[in-house]
């Protein structure tokens, strides 16, 4: 039997997931908080610079009001930006105690508490965190509303709430597996697009596939030593949400985080970059929240610090990597 859910933001992926969702036979609810992109969702049924070509079914309600989002549901997604969860679950608190659960899709590190999504949202509306989950993992929402073949991870601090999730979101060939580590799930999918950035810029300076090669592998490297360092299983960043998420992201046509580093790579001002974007490419501000847990537990994350000082020190592309290189030789495994 299906469930009412609400969806909030209607981002590609808050789209995506509606579509799915509905095609699982549940009842679902897209919340938009900009007044102008409701107004196109309600006349257009879709929003071409979010997903082009595409359009909601009409069995899909849409809503601008937050509290109603709340009162509709029984199970909760939270699909806005990373930096904007804080406000959104605030001023929610005390309207959805009614709530079997919440899954968070968002991905990313808070900006000065360093808290990862789920914490934000137990935090800002005082939910168990045995009934909050975090979906993750390689899933582009413009393949998924094609049902292309996709798989993804879903964590939670209580495992059979993390099941009870699996259950909601396997819909046709969208593939859920469950992991215990929530930890290791959410660094994996935020830390990801730090490595994505660094590999655009690569690519806008003309660089080749085995510079590439080179940023992945000591990319993974360097978010499983952070990781490690917070608690995170190692493993864990050996699967979807970690590396099955890296390589999708940092190879990806549709990945915005990679297309920032490159248009860095190329020389552009980041702040040129994403005046032009009408979504939002997560892993500028986890470059900074990021920077910051390497320097809080003393973790080495050279790639990371080399993508802080181009995004926000102003240091050429160019010399970011040619110090990459430089630096003193050592042994490859966890170093």
């Amino acid at each position: 039997m299906g469930k009412r859910i609400s969806i909030l933001g209607a981002g590609s992926w808050g789209m995506a997931l509606a579509h799915l969702l509905d095609g699982g036979g549940h009842s679902v609810l897209l919340w938009e908080f900009d007044d102008r992109d409701f107004d196109l969702l309600s006349r257009e049924r879709g929003n071409p610079a979010r997903l082009a070509d595409f359009r909601l079914p009409e069995s899909i309600k849409l809503t601008n009001d937050l509290r109603e989002a709340a009162r509709f549901a029984r199970h909760l997604v939270v699909a806005v930006p990373s930096q904007a969860v804080r406000s959104v679950m605030s001023a929610l608190r005390g309207a959805v105690d009614h709530l079997e659960g919440i899954t968070n899709v968002s991905k990313g590190i808070e900006i000065g508490s360093l808290m990862r999504m789920s914490e934000v949202i137990v935090e800002g509306t005082e939910t168990p965190a045995d009934k909050v989950a975090t979906l993750s993992g390689p899933s582009h929402a413009e393949e998924v509303i094609l049902d292309m073949p996709t798989t993804v991870v879903v964590a939670s601090a209580a495992e059979s709430f993390a099941q009870e999730c699996q259950r909601l979101f396997s819909v046709g060939n969208f593939r859920v597996y469950v992991n215990t580590d929530l930890i290791g799930v959410e660094l994996g999918g935020s830390l990801k697009n730090i490595i994505a950035i660094a590999t655009g810029i690569a690519d806008g300076l003309n660089m080749g596939d085995n510079t590439r090669g080179a940023l992945l592998t000591r990319g993974l490297a360097e978010m499983t030593r952070l990781g490690s360092a917070m608690r995170a299983r190692a493993d864990t960043f050996a699967g979807l949400a970690g590396i099955g998420d890296l390589v999708t992201t940092s190879s990806s046509r549709h990945s915005r985080n990679r297309m920032v580093g490159e248009r860095v790579g190329r020389g552009e001002k980041l702040q040129d970059v994403l005046s032009e974007m009408t979504m939002v490419a997560e892993g500028v501000e986890t470059t900074r929240s990021g920077y910051s847990l390497a320097q809080l537990h003393a973790v080495e994350m050279p790639i990371t610090c080399e993508v802080h000082n181009v995004l926000f020190d102003g240091k050429p592309p160019r010399e970011a990597v040619v110090d990459l290189l430089g630096r003193k030789l050592k042994a490859e495994i966890w170093q």
